[in-house]
């Protein structure tokens, strides 16, 4: 093999599996070894500058991060990252002279974001502190969009959506509520330099079977249920709720009715409970709430007497999988089961819908009915359009909305200076060593060995009573600090000097997994399997180095290295160090200096 090239800011991030992991790279152990020095400001914006929403994604992220967590390797449980995103905004003080200023005097660019979600919000964020006039519209009564219409306030309350969003009106960004944007075409005719189209996936899918019009007063789409339910125009449902799909909109649908005064409510699903979209702890919060997950059902038909919803029948199936692995659902010809309910919630998907969008103005959609986008700078065929979020690729979460929102920003911030779009602003790295003194770190590198910190939560008796009391506690500084100590500062990088090496085998004799080895160099897959302990995640480099006397090589398997630094405190001559990585993702206007 090749030696590693370490100097690639690609290698060691590939190495923080969690910050890889997160679609915005939020520097995730710099921000937690800041909340257990009690720095809660300087954590909260570590956050606030890569993910923009720290105190909503701290409640409401759908966590790519903790699955990757190398921390999961050693006793399962990740560290509880999201919930810890939560308590820097929690016990953070006022940060409002922390934030960037709004330059007085504008570039002369205008730029239209079209719905006020974390996409355009984000590239409002970016671009407004580079001078830019950003213009938001939005037919909300409030900006967030779906994070305030479609998560429901036992999650997310209202006062956290107002603060964040709040910091980027701060930033003399324009935002214009209840306007309907009717008409792009329009729009364009408006002379903005760029327009930004972050309106989401807000059509929810239905469910076209027989009794559907019959029962239809009875009968809810889930997303637009959910919304009615946040603005208060829904405030009861009958006692018995059957909920359609698997995904966190059905959570979201299921726990809400069991708040307004749903005693019976069922979520009933077409896949296998481990195939469900819904994140486990959505699933595990509903089932806590007395919310039974009937599994392999297909609703088959809508049941009423006189326009009476009465109940649904389903159809038993089971999965049966092809020669490439695609799952079929079969019936299983077993009898039906018939449901009793009084109101059925269906979230069974969403769909993006423009009927905005003229499509004779140069703006090309494909057979499902989204943009035809370059899926790195996000512009349209229209060049001064581009979208982010739901908008761009479909539904998927906030985070995800989020890193398309900044990467939108840095198209349009090059297109409206006459830049190549292509041309990517790189990310910056250093590596800083953490030597104090021979064998001594400026970080706490002793592994704990305690379990990942359960979250404090309301009791089921008040969460159920009210709609809009928030049912996590999160953490208080304590159980924070102590969820703190079990992160493994994957950061912070083992690195290697062949040229102080002497060959003393110390390291590989003190190394608790194993994972360093000094062998004769060969070919990737034959060299994993010489290792020490044999290299099981092909996923995951290994660290190879060369210029060793003996003419060896030094392999480390980063997958399985816990980062505990005992290998640079054996090294009789330091040619093992602990250097802490650190990786700015590039923002719009990287290349000019900022105001």
């Amino acid at each position: 093999m090749k030696p590693t090239d370490t100097n690639a800011p690609d290698y060691f991030h590939k190495v923080v599996d969690c910050q890889w992991a997160c679609p915005a790279h939020t520097p995730v152990p710099e921000y937690i070894r800041q909340i257990a020095a009690g720095q809660f400001a300087e954590a909260y914006m570590i956050n606030w500058r890569s993910n923009v929403f720290p105190g909503i994604l701290g409640r409401v992220c759908d966590r790519p991060c903790e699955p990757a967590c190398r921390r999961g390797r050693v006793d399962k449980e990740p560290v509880a990252i999201c919930r810890l995103k939560r308590v820097a905004a929690d016990y953070k003080e006022d940060i409002h002279e922390r934030l960037p200023v709004a330059p007085k005097q504008k570039n002369g660019k205008r730029i239209a974001c079209v719905g006020a979600g974390p996409a355009s919000l984000t590239v409002a964020r970016d671009l407004a502190v580079l001078g830019y006039e950003v213009t938001v519209f939005d037919d909300g009564k409030t900006a967030g969009g779906m994070m305030r219409s479609q998560i429901p306030k036992f999650r997310l309350p209202d006062s956290v959506i107002d603060e964040e969003c709040g910091y980027i009106e701060g930033l003399d960004v324009a935002i214009f509520q209840n306007r309907w944007i009717a008409s792009l075409r329009d729009l364009l005719a408006e002379d903005w330099d760029a327009v930004f189209v972050g309106t989401g996936a807000p059509r929810g899918r239905d469910a076209d079977l027989a009794g559907r019009r019959e029962s239809s007063a009875h009968i809810h789409v889930g997303i637009e249920w959910l919304a009615n339910v946040a603005f208060g125009h829904v405030s009861e449902i009958g006692r018995r709720v059957i909920v359609l799909g698997g995904g966190n909109t059905a959570m979201d649908c299921c726990r809400s009715a069991r708040r307004l005064g749903g005693e019976d409510v069922r979520v009933v699903v077409r896949s296998g409970f481990d195939e469900m979209k819904a994140s486990p702890w959505e699933k595990e919060d509903a089932m806590h709430e007395g919310i039974p997950i009937h599994n392999f059902l297909m609703h088959k038909e809508f049941l009423h007497d006189n326009g009476r919803l009465t109940g649904v029948r389903f159809e038993k199936v089971r999965a049966e999988y092809d020669e490439k692995g695609r799952r079929n659902l079969v019936p299983t010809g077993e009898p039906d089961i018939v449901m009793e309910c009084d109101d059925v919630l269906i979230a069974i998907g969403q769909e993006n819908a423009f009927p905005w969008i003229e499509r004779d103005i140069g703006l090309e959609f494909d057979k499902w009915g989204l943009p035809v986008l370059d899926p790195v700078t996000l512009q349209s065929t229209l060049p001064r359009v581009f979208f982010g979020g739901d908008a761009a690729f479909g539904p998927k979460n906030i985070i995800t909305a989020v890193a398309q929102g900044h990467e939108a920003a840095i198209s349009i911030d090059r297109f409206c200076r006459g830049r190549p779009l292509d041309k990517r602003p790189p990310a910056t790295v250093n590596l800083v060593s953490q030597k104090m003194g021979i064998h001594e770190w400026s970080y706490d590198n002793q592994i704990s060995e305690e379990a990942r910190r359960k979250v404090p939560v309301k009791s089921l008796e008040e969460a159920l009573s009210n709609i809009k009391a928030e049912f996590e506690l999160g953490f208080d500084p304590r159980l924070a600090c102590a969820e703190t100590e079990r992160c493994l500062n994957c950061d912070v990088q083992t690195v290697f000097t062949p040229k102080l090496c002497i060959e003393c085998d110390g390291c590989v004799d003190i190394c608790p997994t194993e994972c360093i080895t000094f062998t004769a160099n060969g070919e990737e897959d034959d060299l994993r399997t010489r290792l020490k302990a044999p290299s099981r995640n092909p996923d995951q480099a290994l660290y190879v180095a060369d210029g060793l006397k003996t003419q060896r090589v030094m392999v480390k398997d980063e997958n399985v290295c816990l980062h505990c630094g005992m290998c640079a405190e054996r090294c009789p001559t330091g040619a093992w160090d602990m250097q802490k990585f650190y990786l700015n993702t590039a923002l719009a206007g990287a290349e000019a200096p900022r105001t």
